[in-house]
C-alpha cells in the first residue's frame, strides 16, 4: 500500500485506510494521486445495455408519450365509430357492443406494456443510484481538496505571520537601538 495514501487516509478521514469504505477507499486514492474523479456515468451505463434493455427505454418512451396517446385515442374512436356505424346500417359488426374484442387488444397491450415500463424503470433507478453514489464520491473528493486547499493556505498564513512577528521583532530592536542612540547624542 502507498504510504502516500495512509497517511492521507489518517490526515483527511481520522481513520486507517484499511478501515475505510470501498467509495472513500477510491477517493483517498484519487486525491493521492492527484486525478480526476468526474466521469460520465450515463455514458458508461449505455454502452452496456443490452438489446432488450434499450427495447424497453424505446418502448417505455413511446408508450409515454403524447403521439402514443393521440394514436391511440385515434385508433379506439375509429373502433368505437365503425363498429357503431357498421352496427347501426348493416345491424351486425366484427365486435358488438360492448367491444370485447376491443377490450381483449387493449388488455393485451396493457399485459406486455407495464413490464416493459417497469423494466425500463427499474433500470433509470439503478442508473440513479450510480449516480448518485457517483456524485457523492466527486462531491467527497472537493470537500477533501478544498479541505486540504484550506490547511495549506493556514499552513502558509501562520509561516507568514510568523516571519512578520519576526520582522516586528527585528524592527523593534532596531528602533530601540536608534532611541538609545538619539538619547545619548
Amino acid at each position: 500500500m502507498n504510504l502516500k495514501i495512509e497517511e492521507l487516509a489518517e490526515r483527511i478521514f481520522h481513520t486507517k485506510f484499511a478501515l475505510l469504505g470501498e467509495r472513500e477507499k477510491k477517493v483517498a486514492r484519487h486525491l493521492a494521486d492527484r486525478s480526476h474523479i468526474s466521469r460520465n456515468v450515463m455514458k458508461d451505463y449505455a454502452e452496456q445495455l443490452t438489446l432488450g434493455q434499450r427495447l424497453a427505454d424505446k418502448v417505455a418512451a413511446f408508450g409515454g408519450s403524447w403521439v402514443f396517446i393521440s394514436i391511440f385515442a385515434g385508433v379506439m374512436i375509429t373502433w368505437v365509430t365503425l363498429n357503431s356505424f357498421i352496427l347501426v346500417r348493416i345491424h351486425d359488426s366484427f365486435d358488438p357492443y360492448p367491444y370485447i374484442l376491443l377490450n381483449l387488444f387493449l388488455s393485451m397491450i396493457a399485459a406486455i406494456q407495464a413490464p416493459i415500463i417497469l423494466m425500463s424503470q427499474n433500470r433509470h433507478a439503478a442508473t440513479d443510484r450510480q449516480t448518485a453514489e457517483h456524485d457523492y464520491e466527486v462531491n467527497l473528493k472537493a470537500e477533501l481538496e478544498i479541505m486540504t486547499l484550506h490547511e495549506k493556505l493556514d499552513t502558509l498564513r501562520e509561516k507568514q505571520w510568523s516571519e512578520l512577528m519576526a520582522m516586528q521583532q527585528e524592527q523593534l530592536k532596531h528602533l530601540t537601538q536608534l532611541v538609545a542612540d538619539v538619547k545619548k547624542n
